[in-house]
């Protein structure tokens, strides 16, 4: 695992992982052209991240059976079809089978994950992962600022014809950078799936940072999911493009990553997640009184992003030290749980912003906050780093 196969591969995460979250800032544009309210966009974060989660839970296990870089450029090669339709599409039901169909095809990063985890050394497995998970989180970052920056500019499809065109350049560069690996399991796909079951209850591990994973992303998403909705809002009557900027301040919460990786080499992955936990939880604190300026906006957000990235480098950190044979089944198990808590949060998220505005969407950040804190010191003691 060389340095520049580590900064390829985050790289190729990041760009692959984004049209995951080209909807965001899209949802007003598109809600406006094709007739429909904004409620109804709403859904679309929803579905994708379910897709998401449905893709790694039937796609992502064949990680350990299938050769990962051909498995790699199908999945790019899926993703720009389906973006290309997308672009192409006005009618309301397809739009919203194709956001689930971007999710399920957009797992490419969970099967980058486990490759890396695979090829690094042990002493420098959580640096490693913590440059790839880097890689990835700045993406869903910058992805909003890039939609909402070109969607504003351009047309939201726009956004997705570019997408188009930087999965080809992935596939590419996968085709010539990715080295080849040997599957170790010789399972069928019918045993492959029956083993997750067995896998979950049988390491403690797995079943703690899947329990943390899902209310830590599920934070995550209940913000970005509805700070298009409190920028529209008459506290700041802003839009897309202002919501694509707070994407750039993200990125200085999620470069943390790369740091904590160093962290978990050295304290202890386990540590790192209840200092991420902690940090996510108190990011909500600080949107709900300070969320009315925009400084207060930066400061929150930027604390959230490194909490969250925090406890992502952490948790991979400690999934992918469990050995080579099952290292794709354990990323699937614990990041099904990590996007369906996304998905979850995106979904909660409007109902909070419907109910009770800014000031419910803070609470329920803090509530999935303090339920991943209390996951990691009460339900699950400390055994083990």
């Amino acid at each position: 695992m060389t340095k520049q196969l580590t900064f390829i591969m985050a790289i190729v995460c990041g760009i692959s992982i984004a049209s995951l979250y080209y909807i965001q800032p899209l949802e007003g544009l598109v809600a406006k052209e094709i007739g429909v309210d904004v409620a109804k966009i709403g859904l679309a974060p929803t579905l994708s991240q379910m897709g998401y989660a449905l893709g790694l839970l039937f796609i992502v296990p064949l990680g350990d059976i299938f050769e990962r870089k051909k498995l790699i450029m199908t999945m790019l090669s899926i993703v720009a079809v389906v973006l290309f339709i997308t672009g192409s599409t006005s009618n309301y039901l397809l739009l919203m089978i194709l956001m689930l169909l971007i999710g399920l095809s957009s797992i490419v990063p969970q099967l980058i994950l486990p490759f890396a985890g695979q090829l690094a050394k042990p002493e420098e497995r959580g640096s490693v992962l913590g440059i790839v998970t880097g890689g990835l989180l700045i993406g869903i970052l910058l992805s909003r600022t890039f939609s909402g920056l070109v969607g504003d500019a351009f047309g939201w499809r726009v956004v997705y014809f570019a997408g188009v065109a930087l999965a080809l350049i992935l596939i590419v560069l996968v085709w010539f950078m990715f080295p080849r690996n040997t599957p170790i399991s010789q399972m069928s796909y019918g045993e492959l799936m029956k083993s997750l079951p067995h896998l979950f209850m049988t390491q403690r591990v797995v079943r703690e940072s899947a329990f943390n994973g899902f209310f830590a992303f599920g934070a995550f998403s209940i913000f970005w999911s509805t700070l298009i909705f409190y920028m529209e809002s008459p506290a700041y009557n802003l839009g897309s493009k202002e919501v694509g900027y707070f994407g750039l301040v993200g990125v200085i919460g999620s470069a943390a990553s790369v740091l904590m990786g160093r962290v978990a080499d050295k304290k202890g992955a386990r540590f790192g997640v209840g200092i991420g936990s902690f940090i996510a939880m108190l990011s909500f604190l600080v949107l709900w009184i300070f969320g009315s300026s925009i400084t207060g906006l930066v400061v929150g957000l930027t604390l959230l992003d490194f909490g969250t990235s925090t406890t992502q480098v952490s948790n991979q950190s400690r999934i992918q030290s469990l050995g080579d044979e099952n290292r794709s089944r354990n990323n699937t198990i614990y990041m099904f749980s990590f996007f369906v808590g996304g998905a979850s949060g995106s979904l909660l998220g409007s109902f909070a912003w419907q109910l009770a505005g800014w000031t419910g969407v803070c609470l329920l950040g803090m509530i999935y906050g303090l339920i991943a804190i209390i996951g990691h010191h009460i339900i699950y003691k400390p055994v083990s780093k």
